[in-house]
């Protein structure tokens, strides 16, 4: 699987998804997780780990206990293969607009 699939596997989980989004208010334990979900610790551990496989959070042990946050780059993936999505789809919807229109391709061609 590509990076961004598996970005876009791992935020497809509605509780993935909570979790990430969660923690955009800043660094946060497992528990401090858990609290605000209505899942187990472990089961918040495994979504982290998955998480964190996607490079969406990293963690950062203080003592006994380890605080997750948002990976900056985690995103990047899923951005440049929406740019890239995105870039194509409307290069071929203007040409078929040119097209359509007689725009500046067609009349070039004329």
């Amino acid at each position: 699987m590509n990076t961004y699939g598996i970005v876009l596997a791992a935020l497809a989980d509605p509780t993935r998804r909570a979790i990430f989004e969660g923690l955009r208010q800043g660094p946060r334990s497992v528990g401090e997780v858990a609290e605000s979900l209505p899942v187990s610790r472990p089961a918040v551990s495994q979504h982290l780990k998955v998480l964190k496989e996607a490079g969406l959070v990293q963690d950062r042990p203080r003592g006994t206990r380890h605080y997750y946050e948002i990976n900056s780059s985690g995103l990047d993936p899923l951005r440049i293969y929406l740019e890239e999505f995105w870039g194509g789809v409307l290069a071929a919807f203007k040409t078929a607009a040119d097209r359509e229109l007689g725009g500046p391709d067609e009349r070039r061609k004329n």
